[in-house]
């Protein structure tokens, strides 16, 4: 592949925001900032793709307008947790293929509680046959069911699960884009009050509002610091809403993307993994084979996550960080791409290699779309 990330931008998430916010307004922040970061103008950008579930009744082409942009490249992606993914893979076949030349991906949402209420209750036609009319709206029921079932399938326990919000925690507290960056200990993590069994509240993300940007280009100038794209992979639908939400849509398309990448799962300094429960972090590093087949699951997350020995979502995660919708898949692959490219501030870690994964779109059961990126860094 010949396309890399070359600069990163995000408007700043609040669980509260001013009166007079909206969505094209952060969307835009995030996009002027990812431009300045890259050294380029709106002049410069001839393709953009954008994924919002807020940004109705405006599309792409109006907020393409309102940010000044003439474009040969347009995309509007709905997928959520998995659309970062799936624009990066679009963007990168548009550039290889001539159609653009310096793409902008952003993602980001309003997400205040009004707006939170709206998009659980009509999120698709399933939930609003189906989950609506329950007493307990959005997915934290169904994902309480899938961490229950993980957790006997795996042997892990509650416990395990707090290894995994209190190490994202730790790596907030160096973010200063983080919602939530105070110290969370064992204690707070079990006594926090339930949500749906066996889920805390630590363990549910966050809705904030905010965005994130990204820059991608063929050739980046000599010496630019960069975050080449050596892989885009995705599945969607891949177990027809008829599995048991253990494995994601990653198992499907992991080989390839290993493959395609040149590189292999041990290989891997950085995994930013979607995590909207911890449950679906442990899923996802075990599908992308960053936790090796026949490993113990308990063991590796107290040996390698709780340890931070392997460093997974160091900006502190949608968990810590908040999910500003829609913006939720596009965090990771920033995050990655800062660190890659050496301007993840006091969080900044040694990494040549990151795999970056979305996953979402849940129907009558679980996520339908799973997304895996492979990113160099390079210069």
């Amino acid at each position: 592949m010949t396309a890399s990330i070359i600069g990163t931008g995000q408007s700043p998430y609040t669980r509260h925001p001013h009166a007079g916010t909206d969505t094209s307004h952060v969307i835009a922040q995030a996009v002027r900032s990812a431009l300045l970061e890259a050294g380029l103008k709106p002049g410069d950008v001839d393709g953009f793709a954008v994924s919002s579930f807020t940004l109705n009744p405006d599309h792409a082409i109006d907020l393409a307008w309102r940010m000044g942009l003439r474009l040969t490249w347009l995309m509007q992606d709905t997928n959520g947790g998995a659309s970062a993914g799936g624009m990066l893979q679009h963007a990168v076949r548009a550039i290889e293929a001539g159609d653009a030349k310096v793409i902008v991906l952003a993602a980001g949402d309003l997400m205040d509680g009004a707006a939170f209420s709206r998009l659980v209750a009509s999120y698709n036609r399933a939930t609003e046959d189906h989950l609506a009319p329950l007493p307990m709206r959005g997915p934290n029921a169904l994902f309480a069911m899938l961490t229950t079932r993980q957790m006997e399938a795996l042997g892990l326990s509650r416990e395990d699960y707090g290894h995994i919000a209190i190490a994202q925690r730790q790596w907030a507290a160096d973010n200063p884009a983080a919602v939530y960056r105070k110290p969370l200990t064992m204690d707070d993590y079990l006594s926090a009050p339930v949500v749906a069994t066996p889920l805390g509240r630590y363990d549910c993300v966050p809705p904030v509002t905010g965005a994130d940007a990204v820059v991608l280009v063929a050739e980046p100038r000599n010496g630019t610091p960069r975050a080449k794209v050596l892989t885009v992979r995705a599945s969607y639908n891949g177990d027809q809403q008829a599995g048991d939400g253990l494995e994601t849509g990653l198992r499907a398309c992991g080989s390839a993307g290993w493959e395609e990448a040149g590189i292999g799962p041990e290989e891997v300094d950085l995994a930013c993994v979607y995590d909207d429960y911890p449950s679906m972090v442990v899923a996802q590093l075990a599908d992308l084979g960053v936790m090796p087949a026949g490993e113990d699951a308990s063991n590796f997350i107290k040996r390698h996550i709780s340890t931070r020995d392997l460093p997974v979502n160091t900006s502190g995660g949608q968990l810590s960080a908040g999910q500003a919708g829609a913006a939720g898949g596009m965090h990771g692959l920033v995050e990655a791409a800062r660190q890659l490219m050496g301007t993840a501030g006091a969080r900044q870690i040694p990494a040549r290699h990151a795999v970056v994964s979305g996953y979402g779109m849940v129907l009558y059961r679980y996520g339908a779309c799973a997304t895996m990126s492979v990113l160099e860094a390079g210069a």
